[in-house]
């Protein structure tokens, strides 16, 4: 059994983190990220050219997360390859060792850096995670047989915060009936909203553990553009002005005890099963947020 899904089984709090590869051959960086967070945190998350921006592939950063120590999830998005690609990347992590996969449909292509990429989306997320659990029945979607199944622990996301929530709630559900058995949340910031959903949720189905999305703010200004920006999250005025009244030079860290007090309160009053950490481009903080959080 996956580390990670030993973790999600055995009723303790569950902390996840992302790295982002890089945009580059240089991988000084993540290897020094990776090495900080590998031993605080029960996966690490390696992004699949997260917001539509080409980076090094998820997979080969998840066998360097593995080869260092750490309990790699790879992250699958559909808006890059067709279902053969997906198939054979699925086959391609498990014979190296990574068996969590979190899926997911992807970013479109606009919002990135290759505006003349044509999308494929051949799948969505939730026929991903059927895909998933029909190689584990040793048989690929052209009802070939596989020489030997796989074995993934698999997840999803869900956007707790999105307004309206009742095409997120209609999806959950599907991923839920798919076979997922995590979920990594979009960035929360209103607990008292967060509450609401993970009611939704145990009723839905009380054995699927969720994770808690947390984005590190870096600023003010990071949380407004993320209010006009970003489908699906929204900072509270409250916590903007708490960014504001930061020192000169001291956001970041006003930042780090934000995301430190709210992963304190999701675990002091058991509101989740744990929280997935996305300190986005500052991954070297993550221990700092944990130890804001009393860890």
């Amino acid at each position: 059994m996956p580390k990670f899904k030993e973790a999600l089984n055995s009723g303790k709090f569950v902390v996840t983190a992302e790295v982002g590869p890089p945009k580059g051959a240089n991988i000084e960086e993540t290897l020094h990220n990776i090495d900080l967070i590998k031993e605080k945190v029960d996966g690490i998350n390696s992004t699949d050219n997260q917001s539509s921006v080409m980076r090094i592939s998820s997979l080969a950063t998840c066998s360097i997360i593995k080869q260092k120590g750490g309990e790699p999830i790879l992250q699958m998005t559909c808006r890059d390859r067709n279902r053969m690609g997906l198939e054979a990347d699925l086959l391609g992590a498990y014979v190296l060792g990574i068996d969590n996969v979190l899926c997911l449909t992807g970013d479109y292509i606009s919002v990135g850096d290759h505006l003349d990429a044509k999308p494929v989306f051949d799948l969505d997320s939730v026929q991903l995670i059927q895909t998933v659990r029909m190689m584990e029945q040793g048989k690929d979607l052209g009802g070939n047989e596989l020489n030997a199944p796989v074995s993934f622990c698999c997840g999803a996301i869900v956007t707790p915060e999105a307004e309206p929530i009742e095409p997120q709630l209609l999806k959950y559900e599907k991923k839920v009936k798919a076979g997922i058995e995590f979920v990594q949340t979009q960035a929360i910031y209103d607990i008292d909203n967060f509450k609401k959903f993970m009611q939704y949720a145990r009723q839905v189905d009380s054995n699927v553990k969720i994770l808690a999305g947390i984005v590190l703010l870096t600023g003010a200004g990071m949380a407004r553009y993320m209010n006009a920006n970003v489908p699906g999250i929204v900072v509270p005025e409250e916590l903007i002005e708490e960014l504001k009244s930061a020192e000169k030079g001291k956001a970041v860290q006003k930042g780090i005890e934000i995301a430190g007090r709210m992963i304190k309160q999701l675990k002091d009053e058991k509101i989740c099963d744990g929280v997935h950490i996305m300190a986005i481009g500052r991954e070297g903080v993550v221990p700092d947020i944990l130890a804001a959080a009393g860890f």
